[in-house]
């Protein structure tokens, strides 16, 4: 396609796979009977992905736990009372509490990846999470026999692999998930906060090549879970400016949402750096009506009047589903809204005579 469309990650697992994970959880269902579903989705989320028209997909997340939690699963350093994350309709997730050293990833994306490509005839994208986010599984009152400075260290060396292995298992490109970049300016207005993470996905960002950071982007939104966000009430201004200082060749921006788009799309202009490219979110995960290819190619031919053609993507907001439970968009609902992200992306290139 002349003008780009990439997805952002996560669709709605089947019912049967959330129960399922439940089971497991509880001890009453096997590793393998597990995987078995596992496997059952991610075949047919690829399938279902591909019939959108999209040229490029996702696995949606169907074997991650959650966007952000995929790589402790079955860390034993790790107590449940954690950072909390509140969100605007009133309920919350929490993070784990690291509670000893060292800090490794249980899970790399890696393992996701080469399960998708047994099914998939199209390039994948991997979505993996910031360091950022997971430097708020560190206490504030530190871990006995391990500093801060260490866990930090090897944080980022875990960073690194897991977007290194991505890369080198084939993925099209690899998302870092950056959706804790709004909170915390709510919950540092001094915006040291902001601050302290852009430098830490930098660190990690410095450890790979030129070349590889085109392959490389990093997705912003004010969080999505069960139809509620936990930072949309944050001016976007008060973000862009750190978040273009990322060293990064692709930004997926949340957009379709915001109630004052042109004001957004005229800071990124001034923001964008030489090489850069935005992907505009053209599709509301939240709401639920459907957008049609009009509505889309309507953003579509906003965000060019800004940005031009030449450094123009398309996307949707953010994932239909970060969080493995979250049922408050179905699965055909995801699938129609990423075929309305395809066909109103077509439709606005062919209205500008790409």
């Amino acid at each position: 396609m002349s003008i780009p469309t990439e997805p952002i990650g996560s669709i709605p697992r089947p019912r049967e796979l959330i129960e399922a994970t439940r089971a497991h959880a509880a001890g009453e269902l096997s590793a393998e009977g597990l995987g078995r579903l596992q496997d059952e989705a991610v075949r047919d989320t690829i399938r279902r992905f591909e019939e959108t028209g999209s040229p490029v997909i996702t696995d949606g997340e169907q074997a991650k736990p959650s966007f952000a939690t995929y790589p402790l699963e079955g860390l034993r350093n790790l107590a449940p009372d954690g950072v909390v994350i509140p969100f605007a309709d009133g309920h919350a997730r929490q993070l784990p509490r690291l509670t000893a050293g060292p800090f490794r990833y249980a899970t790399h994306v890696r393992t996701y990846l080469e399960r998708a490509k047994r099914h998939a005839t199209r390039p994948l994208k991997q979505a993996v999470i910031s360091a950022s986010a997971l430097s708020l599984l560190y206490p504030l009152d530190g871990v006995e026999g391990y500093s801060h400075d260490a866990f930090i260290a090897d944080l980022v060396k875990e960073a690194e692999s897991d977007i290194r292995g991505a890369l080198e298992a084939g993925a099209y490109n690899v998302q870092i998930d950056f959706t804790e970049g709004r909170l915390s300016v709510k919950l540092d207005p001094s915006k040291q906060l902001l601050r302290a993470f852009v430098d830490l996905i930098n660190s990690v960002l410095d450890r790979f090549s030129r070349e590889e950071r085109k392959r490389i982007g990093v997705h912003t939104c004010p969080g999505g879970d069960q139809d509620s966000t936990h930072s949309a009430d944050v001016d976007y201004a008060e973000l862009l400016p750190a978040l273009f200082e990322l060293k990064v060749g692709n930004f997926y921006a949340q957009l379709a949402s915001e109630p004052d788009r042109p004001r957004v799309l005229a800071i990124i202009k001034d923001l964008l750096r030489p090489g850069q490219r935005v992907f505009v979110g053209v599709t509301d995960p939240i709401e639920p009506r459907v957008e049609s290819r009009e509505d889309v190619a309507d953003r579509v031919l906003e965000a060019a009047e800004y940005l031009g053609v030449d450094r123009l993507g398309t996307c949707d907001d953010c994932g239909f589903s970060p969080f493995g439970d979250d049922t408050s968009t179905s699965r055909d609902t995801a699938f129609e809204k990423i075929r309305a992200r395809v066909d109103g992306t077509r439709l606005a290139a062919e209205k500008l005579g790409l």
